[in-house]
């Protein structure tokens, strides 16, 4: 661990702290002007294979915003083609796989001995920490299980996911084979940014919100708890973050995850009621960035009152930041939240 006695590092463990930790999902982005300067050069998988541009983003932004911890820059779906399943990024579309995996065969087919090809994310994850040495917590990341099969089976983003609860209903076995060959594929990619320094590693659950709570616990709450456990392994701390998620919030706790990720649907103070015990993060509406300062002040302030000073929070959105967003308000919202901590004494 780079920074294990940060602010950040001990809300994720709910100890006290002297402010409110903050920092954003997709904090590094298009809103940026440095991070579109360097996507006039690279593309968005090259920065991810060049560790010394990824690591530079990751700095110039956490740097930029004056947050309490920096995230790898990476894309969640990297582990797919270590599996065998490539995949580009169309424009205006998002990620496209050309050859979804539907059936028994194709999930057979899905390598799970190439997770050290995805090592130029832990290199990213090594220089940024050896940038911020003691100073900056680093936060590693990868994909939850049923968010990255869902992105295999459908072939990409999807509205109502058919083909990947088909699966789900009808192949149960090549289901459950699918969510191990990706536990065994994740976990190890993740452990190893653990071991370049990572100070915690946050598991994106992206599409989870789709599920019933009876799919969810059924289908996916046994492989994710898995992986949440063999991340454990290495002493970091672990966040779970998932969409649309307020029904499944107490089925997420289960799983184990020091902290859960609540997202801008439920208010603050419920969510965390609902989680129960431990540490929760977030969960401002990303869009309210758009808003004047007035009501995006308003409307943190709300959430930091909700939470109240309980040891164990951490301030962010409930989703990342969105492409035009004002870089401004980023930054004023950063500082807002360290100043409100300060003025109420916490």
């Amino acid at each position: 661990m780079s920074a294990p006695e940060s602010r950040f590092v001990k809300a994720c463990k709910a100890q006290p702290v002297d402010r409110t930790p903050v920092w954003f999902m997709r904090q590094a982005g298009r809103y940026m002007a440095e991070y579109r300067a360097v996507r006039k050069q690279y593309s968005l998988i090259e920065i991810c294979k060049k560790p010394q541009v990824a690591a530079e983003v990751t700095i110039t932004a956490a740097e930029a915003l004056g947050v309490d911890a920096a995230i790898v820059f990476a894309d969640l779906l990297l582990p797919l083609e270590v599996m065998g399943l490539p995949f580009h990024f169309s424009a205006g579309e998002g990620p496209v796989i050309a050859k979804p995996v539907r059936e028994q065969a194709d999930v057979t087919h899905l390598r799970t001995d190439c997770a050290a090809d995805l090592g130029y994310v832990a290199e990213a994850v090594r220089l940024v920490c050896k940038h911020f040495g003691t100073s900056l917590p680093v936060i590693g990341f990868c994909g939850a299980p049923f968010t990255l099969a869902s992105y295999m089976i459908e072939g990409g983003g999807s509205r109502n996911y058919v083909h990947t609860k088909k699966m789900m209903y009808s192949s149960p076995a090549a289901w459950d084979e699918l969510m191990r060959k990706l536990v065994a594929v994740v976990s190890v990619y993740a452990a190893e940014q653990v071991r370049a320094g990572a100070d915690t590693i946050q598991i994106f659950d992206s599409w989870v919100g789709c599920l019933s709570v009876e799919d969810y616990r059924r289908h996916v709450l046994p492989r994710t708890t898995e992986l949440v456990k063999l991340l454990q392994e290495t002493g970091v701390p672990i966040i779970y973050f998932g969409t649309d998620s307020a029904t499944l919030l107490p089925s997420m706790k289960e799983t184990g995850a020091e902290v859960v990720g609540l997202d801008w649907r439920i208010p603050l103070d419920e969510g965390w009621h609902s989680v129960g015990s431990g540490a929760v993060q977030g969960n401002l509406d990303p869009v309210l960035l758009f808003a004047d300062w007035k009501e995006l002040k308003s409307r943190a302030e709300d959430i930091l009152r909700r939470a109240a000073g309980r040891p164990g929070h951490i301030f962010n959105l409930g989703h990342g930041i969105l492409p035009e967003t004002p870089v401004e308000n980023v930054k004023a919202l950063a500082k807002f939240v360290h100043e409100f901590q300060l003025r109420t004494g916490n």
